[in-house]
């Protein structure tokens, strides 16, 4: 009965890693949870914390057609979408910050980094297909 379930549990995870690449090539929208933060200032070591610590938002809709993201307090622009084989990257600027999202199109990862001169604030987290 124990190896059953355990073979019922390895199957169920196998189906819900079994995500299709199209998914994250920059043809659908998108729903990205950050989940981890780290805020960055020149000559200190980072510092790490979650995303609503910084005030971060928790959540980000990724509209490729509008070349927009969105989070709960305001849509940004889309300025560049570079398709490459493993991954999407987007650029856009904000309030005198610049910032690139490099995202995974295999398993929709995503990497988010908002600079300026003065400090560095890098997000990590996971996006799924709307």
């Amino acid at each position: 009965m124990r190896f059953r379930s355990v073979l019922l549990t390895i199957l169920l995870g196998l189906v819900a890693s079994d995500v299709p690449a199209a998914d994250f090539d920059g043809s659908k929208p998108l729903l990205c949870a950050t989940m981890e933060a780290h805020s960055c200032d020149p000559g200190l070591t980072c510092k790490r914390s979650l995303p609503a610590d910084i005030g971060a938002p928790r959540f980000l809709s990724v509209n490729f057609e509008k070349k927009v993201i969105t989070g709960p307090a305001r849509t940004t622009p889309m300025l560049t979408v570079n398709k490459e084989p493993n991954q999407v990257v987007i650029e856009g600027m904000e309030m005198g910050y610049g910032w690139t999202l490099a995202l995974d199109s295999g398993d929709g990862s995503m990497t988010l980094m908002i600079v300026n001169s003065e400090d560095a604030i890098v997000l990590f987290g996971n996006c799924t297909a709307l």
